[in-house]
């Protein structure tokens, strides 16, 4: 057996071959009756700096998967996370990595806690896998129990085969496997020492699928559960924003943005964001039919379908903005809501929304009149002159 996955076995067994206590699991020191024991690896000692100082050291390289661009996605060798809300892609955005590692005749290992090997290799197989290279190197675990000594010998006989991406899915679901709790924070680093570290030993660059609070506004940077999911991060973190929902025959979108980026290569090659994330691709599954998905990951652009919608949808409110203010400039005196639809054309809910934003930014003064109406009047011109266009095609 090779060290790596002497190490990885070392994490999964006790010294004595039996399943060993929960302390000795988190890495502590081995049994002193076992005279036979590995002793365990001294990381307390000042480590040898020579190599980072002669010129030689090279930070790490995103080299597993990549974007559509041949730019990586995830380290080698580290924790690496994508989260998300349900629906927004994270298993498409995993299995485009998947794929792109086997096609290059490297194995990949996927632990699966949500879903069946169905659902996961039948999206491989619709993104275009060849069976065979999914039979040879694709991994597919789906664990049901709490991890015994059996579970410990197969997963390390995976871990044989090197696999340069190992990717974890369902980290909730995971940890409640093992009996751990979500929102405590000695209980996440308890479950990367139990199961991601020995992957991370092995060479694998793990990725992790999890999920995001429900609430945007809690949302911050962070994952569901305790912040040591993103403090014990040492490679990169992912977080995906549904911008059309993926589905069979329509066209999925998300962006992926950055949320942390340890060693500093990846955030480099994207575009900043006023979040502060910075937005580092754009996730695109074209489903023609349940047999066949093109998918992509390309290269951020500063403009796109997405925004040259919201710009069509921006000029349209300043036209009716126009349409507004030339009413009331052409009445006898002020409008109600009512009077101004009757003569703009227009949606009802969009003169409304158009009336509201004028309001808002002081061209429009609203005022009590008789009964309970608003009567509008026209308040004061912009300091700068911009005057909404006063025709231009709806």
């Amino acid at each position: 057996m090779t060290a790596d996955i002497d190490e990885a076995m070392n994490a999964f067994f006790g010294p004595d071959g039996e399943e060993p206590p929960i302390e000795d699991w988190e890495g502590s020191l081995p049994n002193e009756q076992d005279p036979d024991a590995e002793p365990a690896p001294r990381t307390w000692a000042a480590q040898d700096l020579r190599t980072v100082l002669d010129g030689s050291y090279r930070p790490p390289q995103p080299t597993v998967g990549r974007r559509d661009d041949g730019v990586g996605l995830f380290y080698p060798g580290r924790m690496n996370s994508v989260a998300s809300e349900s629906e927004a892609g994270k298993t498409w955005f995993a299995l485009i990595a998947c794929l792109q590692e086997i096609n290059d005749g490297h194995h990949v290992l996927y632990i699966d806690f949500e879903d069946d090997a169905g659902g996961v290799v039948g999206r491989l197989l619709c993104l275009g896998a060849n069976p065979a290279d999914v039979l040879e190197f694709f991994h597919y675990v789906r664990p049901e129990n709490a991890m015994g000594p059996v579970d410990q010998v197969d997963l390390a006989a995976v871990l044989e085969t090197h696999p340069t991406l190992a990717i974890v899915d369902g980290v909730t679901e995971g940890m409640s496997l093992f009996g751990l709790e979500l929102k405590d924070n000695t209980d996440i680093a308890k479950f990367g020492r139990l199961l991601l570290r020995p992957l991370q030993h092995a060479g694998a660059a793990v990725v992790t699928l999890d999920h995001v609070v429900k609430s945007s506004e809690n949302r911050g940077r962070y994952s569901i559960g305790g912040v040591h999911k993103l403090n014990g991060l040492n490679g990169v973190a992912y977080m995906l924003e549904n911008r059309r929902p993926f589905g069979i025959g329509v066209t999925g979108k998300s962006t992926i943005r950055v949320a942390k980026d340890r060693p500093g290569q990846i955030r480099k090659n994207g575009l900043s964001h006023s979040s502060g994330m910075h937005w580092y691709a754009d996730l695109v599954v074209k489903s023609e039919s349940q047999e066949y998905a093109e998918a992509h990951l390309y290269v951020p652009s500063v403009r796109d379908d997405d925004d040259r919608e919201a710009d069509e949808g921006a000029r349209r409110m300043r036209t009716l903005q126009g349409k507004v203010l030339d009413a009331l400039a052409g009445a006898p005196g002020p409008l109600p809501g009512k009077g101004i639809e009757d003569r703009v054309e227009g949606r009802a809910v969009d003169v409304r929304r158009a009336v509201a934003a004028l309001i808002d930014s002081g061209r429009i003064v609203a005022e009590p009149g008789p009964r309970g109406a608003v009567l509008h009047s026209l308040g004061a011109p912009p300091a700068n002159g911009d005057e909404p266009p006063e025709e231009e095609a709806a």
